[in-house]
């Protein structure tokens, strides 16, 4: 756990909704096993779940989430959270927090798709519809600026790993990656398509969750599904349903690479999960281009 990271349990969720939303205060909570690093979530009942920031930076998500959610989920073609209620901050819990409707479905797990082809296609249909939406007055997204802004922590990631990667390959994809054009033209994106903010159900991508880090930047930085969670066969399909460039397609690699090698030292010792899926993006990254 990190110092500015607070202790989470359902006992103090349920006094949370008790206090707040009397008319749930029956329903049971049970606290939900996530990689997630920003937010706690909890199910409540089986209709719905709340969603709890863990440490100060996560806090803003919740109010830019729940206001540009009204704004994007309509024109999207899979379900994505419905905000039910918001939990004002008290004694026992510093920030706001929100309840939102119970999407079913799972993570998948990268290496281990069931219907990569057709998950390749939603991904790919999801993407094109987030970046046809209007910009209106839409916030930067997370990830939003141009990848050679993450040049100096993504070589300083390298040198951390240097005894775990291996950095002259790792450092000729990210600079293959910098001299791509950079993108023209910014449009909504997600901002964080992992396979923890994926939901799939038959195979089939059924809603995509965790939208505190959308906004308006470079579309690129949602093509990191394709080496976090697709297959090496479906990327192609993924591609053509983006309809991606080689300019844009290097810089996806790009963010995935850099995303990747900044995660890895980071959590290696306090997330296994993203620790993982960061080794096997940077071997599938290499693999690819080696």
């Amino acid at each position: 756990m990190h110092p500015d990271e607070l202790d989470l349990d359902a006992p103090l969720v349920h006094r949370l909704i008790a206090r707040r939303f009397p008319q749930w205060a029956a329903l049971p909570v049970r606290r939900l096993a996530s990689s997630g690093t920003e937010n706690a979530m909890f199910r409540l009942g089986t209709g719905l779940v709340v969603r709890l920031p863990r440490r100060p930076a996560a806090v803003p998500d919740v109010t830019r989430e729940r206001h540009w959610l009204t704004v994007l989920a309509p024109l999207l073609p899979v379900a994505v959270p419905e905000p039910l209620g918001v939990g004002e901050p008290n004694e026992e819990y510093p920030w706001p927090w929100a309840v939102y409707r119970w999407l079913p479905g799972r993570n998948p797990v990268a290496g281990a798709v069931e219907e990569p082809e057709r998950l390749a296609e939603d991904l790919g249909a999801f993407v094109r519809a987030l970046r046809r939406i209007p910009r209106q007055d839409g916030p930067a997204g997370y990830r939003a600026g141009p990848l050679g802004g993450r040049d100096e922590p993504t070589r300083a990631a390298v040198a951390e790993l240097a005894a775990r990667v291996d950095t002259d390959a790792v450092t000729a994809c990210w600079e293959q990656a910098l001299r791509a054009p950079e993108h023209t033209g910014p449009v909504w994106a997600h901002g964080d398509l992992s396979p923890g903010n994926v939901l799939v159900d038959g195979g089939r991508l059924s809603a995509v969750i965790d939208f505190g880090t959308a906004g308006i930047g470079d579309p690129a930085v949602d093509l990191i599904v394709a080496w976090n969670l697709l297959p090496a066969t479906a990327r192609d399909t993924f591609r053509r349903a983006v309809g991606a460039d080689d300019a844009e397609w290097a810089r996806g690699r790009g963010w995935a690479l850099s995303v990747s090698l900044i995660q890895l030292p980071y959590y290696w010792h306090t997330n296994p999960a993203l620790a993982e899926n960061s080794r096997h993006v940077i071997a599938e990254i290499l693999a690819e281009t080696g």
